[in-house]
């Protein structure tokens, strides 16, 4: 899950011990998962005066045995976001990973061992760097575990092709703040990981081909 938004401008407020999505406090909670080349892309601008609400979080692309990978719909708000969010305190980041994408999706999944694109934001009062790790889809239970506010978002999940998921992230605009960075974010994880795999979009003139069919 997405923290919908930062906290009061200047305030320094973690939210409720309920959410599972609560904020990572421990630099020390994970065992430095950055193995990309690559510094983390920048997402939103840091502004001056502001104290900034620190979040670690982990986003997962997991890939079926049909080549398919799995993305979420957020009906308020018109996004599709992948599955993930927090890292709790002291908390692996494949162990997240799999809870989230179990309590999203209803998927057990066994991530890899390093994530392969990293995300810093700053959005509001949070500044958040997410982690995206591949994955590999062990079973579709079907069962998912959405919160309250989820519900309410109506999130809805589905698998596609990585092409069409590119195309689908693309073409939908977003009707809120949160869903555009969300939108941009991961995105740019979809399309990395697509580069990674031989698995991008059509060129111009392959849609022209397509086009004229």
């Amino acid at each position: 899950m997405d923290f919908p938004h930062g906290t009061a401008s200047g305030a320094n407020t973690a939210p409720l011990s309920s959410d599972r999505d609560t904020l990572d406090d421990d630099s020390n909670s994970h065992k430095d998962p950055r193995t990309t080349t690559n510094g983390p892309r920048t997402i939103g601008v840091k502004a001056e005066g502001i104290q900034y609400v620190d979040r670690h979080a982990v986003r997962i692309i997991t890939k079926s045995d049909k080549d398919e990978i799995v993305i979420i719909y957020a009906k308020k708000g018109n996004y599709y976001k992948l599955p993930g969010g927090g890292v709790e305190k002291g908390e692996d980041h494949r162990i997240a990973g799999e809870r989230e994408a179990m309590e999203e999706t209803g998927c057990k999944v066994a991530l890899d061992r390093d994530c392969f694109a990293v995300t810093e934001e700053w959005r509001n009062d949070l500044h958040q760097t997410s982690y995206c790790y591949a994955a590999r889809l062990v079973e579709h239970t079907g069962a998912t575990e959405l919160t309250e506010d989820e519900l309410v978002d109506g999130l809805q999940h589905e698998w596609i092709s990585i092409r069409a998921a590119i195309e689908k992230m693309k073409a939908t605009q977003p009707t809120s703040e949160l869903g555009r960075f969300i939108r941009e974010r991961d995105l740019s994880f979809v399309e990395t990981y697509a580069d990674r795999n031989g698995a991008s979009l059509p060129s111009v003139e392959d849609q022209k081909c397509q086009s004229s069919d």
